[in-house]
């Protein structure tokens, strides 16, 4: 939409789509993943997928910044531009350049309040899911935890030493070049990470570190410099945005709405005070289980129904169900699952009513699926005594 109404536009980086970029005038995008050292990129000077891949010597968070500026002191000048600079960092298995190879070496990371936490508050839905920082194999000695973290956290660090440098880099380039000044800017990610909260790595599920997602956004002259806002956004939210900031109105099929109002402090007396999440790829990655849930700004209610569906690339193992319920206000850390007790009978009701509503304004009832309706109107006696099918398909 941008580039049909006259934007110049370019993508650098992290794709990890099986699609050609759609209206981007210049693009250089990573197969997949992509390699951390002399990555290879799919260039748009050739047809899609039918070229050899361009070999570029270096470490790929500095490449990608090498080519967004290449990109924009080459642009055509005349036009306004959208540039998306998608650096593959911070991403497993957290290879750093060696100019960050002593970052942090006699620092002692401050461990997580829930680096130990005692998984049996929860629900058989989770409590035994997931994958911690030692691996597949934990050990029962925490001083081998404690070290794994050190490790696991020192890796990480150094490998998000390079985005900052190279953040900053693009930064500078802009003011350089006189163009901060009516440029927006937005650092984001498509969600967040693990640093050994709940003893976990990587992402998935529904809790904090991983359901939020980091959103920074810089436009001087209209938003006002080191503030904070704590509406609940969503990434469908972004699209409709940024069109509102360029004066276009936002496709009829996009479910998200514009924020604008709202970072300059007048929220709309109807914005959303709920989101809703799903994560399906069951068992796919680190074990962790399929379940969708809603968040509000004081709880959060989940639901682990255990089964792949037809979720491509989900495995076909069915584990158990559970509700878990978390006071946001009271436990930030989510270390006490509340679904049981009776103080909290009102909420779980009001938020399983917000919970389906949001499944249906998004189209995603689960119709197709009679087992799993079957198990969401299960009462809690007989989700108890239920036991899910053995090495079976649901």
């Amino acid at each position: 939409m941008l580039q049909h109404s006259g934007y110049t536009t370019a993508v650098f980086g992290k794709w990890h789509l099986g699609t050609e970029p759609q209206s981007f005038d210049e693009y250089k995008v990573l197969e997949g993943q992509g390699r951390y050292f002399n990555p290879e990129f799919l260039e748009k000077s050739q047809t899609w997928k039918k070229r050899p891949l361009v070999e570029r010597q270096g470490y790929i968070t500095d490449i990608v910044t090498d080519l967004s500026i290449e990109w924009l002191d080459k642009r055509d000048k005349t036009k306004p531009f959208m540039l998306m600079c998608h650096h593959k960092a911070p991403h497993g298995p957290w290879q750093f350049h060696p100019r960050h190879a002593q970052l942090l070496e006699n620092v002692e990371i401050p461990e997580p309040p829930s680096l130990f936490e005692d998984k049996s508050h929860r629900s058989p839905g989770s409590r035994d899911f997931g994958q911690g920082i030692l691996g597949p194999k934990p050990s029962s000695d925490p001083n081998d935890l404690r070290k794994a973290y050190q490790a696991y956290m020192k890796k990480y660090l150094r490998c998000v030493k390079a985005v900052d440098e190279n953040v900053g880099r693009l930064l500078d380039y802009l003011t350089k070049e006189n163009l901060a000044n009516n440029t927006m800017v937005v650092f984001t990610s498509d969600q967040g990470m693990f640093l050994g909260e709940h003893n976990y790595e990587d992402k998935r599920w529904i809790f904090e570190e991983s359901l939020q997602m980091p959103f920074v956004i810089r436009y001087p002259g209209e938003i006002k410099p080191a503030g904070t806002n704590d509406d609940i956004i969503t990434n469908v939210d972004f699209a409709p945005t940024f069109l509102d900031y360029v004066g276009q109105k936002p496709d009829p099929d996009m479910q998200g709405r514009s924020f604008r109002s709202n970072l300059v402090g007048k929220t709309p007396a109807d914005w959303p005070e709920s989101l809703y999440y799903r994560y399906w790829m069951h068992l796919t990655h680190l074990n962790v289980p399929a379940h969708f849930g809603v968040r509000t700004k004081k709880h959060k209610l989940i639901f682990f129904y255990g089964m792949p569906l037809d979720a491509r690339g989900a495995l076909p193992t069915q584990t158990p169900p559970g509700w878990e319920l978390y006071d946001l206000e009271k436990d930030p850390q989510e270390l006490k699952n509340v679904y049981k007790d009776p103080a909290y009978a009102e909420t779980v009701r009001q938020l399983k009513a917000e919970l389906f509503r949001l499944k249906k304004l998004y189209g995603d009832t689960d119709e197709k699926y009679p087992e799993l309706l079957k198990l969401e109107q299960m009462t809690d006696r007989e989700l108890e005594a239920y036991r899910p099918p053995s090495g079976e398909k649901s």
